[in-house]
């Protein structure tokens, strides 16, 4: 498979090692936006900054390329990529995390909000933890949490970073030196707490899940998520 890395920071350059791992050629690797010359790739993958993100994913798409995009930001701009796909017949995949144990941490967490939506007694907290280069605040990743718990949850219809209106999920972002990401969502009553966490120890497992993703991706038509890509949910 012949890669194009849009975006050749800290995780494109470990996605190109574990793709070279995987048997894998990058024929691309760029933090400029490309544009005919992608048709060298089978599949795109894009972690470049928010605001070259919607010009990158266009131009793939538009190109007939596969793309995959883990870049946070954007998201304004999503229906238009999707309506884009659509009319071109391309093959997209976004996700605000790659890491397929996060993926399956987005489940365990939509699971819980459930069971809790009818215990009234707990308050809920959202935290998460990056190093101190990440951009956005909060990460795309708490972001998706948040959505998943205000649509399994009955207390809730918005999120707010740092938030304490009723009906509003807060959200903590602390941002650390060398925290490659921990989320955590918090449960707490007078009587007890319950807590799940998903703790990143490097970069590897992100960057694992977008090749991964990137595999599935080849050869299909459409707009798809991490759920399709490890068939769960």
């Amino acid at each position: 498979m012949k890669i194009a890395l849009l975006g050749y920071g800290r995780m494109g350059k470990t996605i190109e090692t574990i793709a070279l791992s995987r048997g894998h050629e990058i024929v691309i690797k760029t933090s400029e936006t490309v544009s005919s010359e992608i048709t060298k790739a089978d599949i795109a993958i894009d972690f470049s900054i928010p605001n070259a993100a919607f010009g990158n994913i266009s131009n793939c798409i538009n190109n007939n390329i596969p793309v995959i995009s883990g870049t946070t930001g954007w998201l304004d701009s999503y229906d238009e990529i999707v309506a884009l796909c659509e009319q071109k017949k391309g093959a997209f995949i976004y996700a605000s995390n790659f890491s397929l144990g996060v993926n399956i941490f987005f489940e365990l967490n939509k699971n819980l909000a459930k069971m809790m939506s009818a215990l009234e007694d707990y308050n809920v907290d959202l935290e998460e933890i990056h190093h101190t280069q990440k951009l956005d605040a909060p990460s795309g990743t708490a972001i998706s949490l948040a959505e998943d718990i205000i649509e399994n949850h009955n207390s809730f219809n918005a999120w707010q970073l740092d938030g304490n209106e009723d009906k509003v999920l807060p959200i903590t972002a602390k941002r650390i030196e060398n925290v490659p990401g921990t989320h955590n969502i918090t449960y707490k009553s007078e009587v007890d707490t319950i807590k799940i966490e998903h703790i990143a120890h490097s970069r590897q497992g992100f960057a694992l899940g977008a090749v991964v993703a990137a595999e599935w991706l080849v050869g299909k038509t459409g707009i798809f998520t991490m759920k399709d890509v490890l068939n769960i949910g």
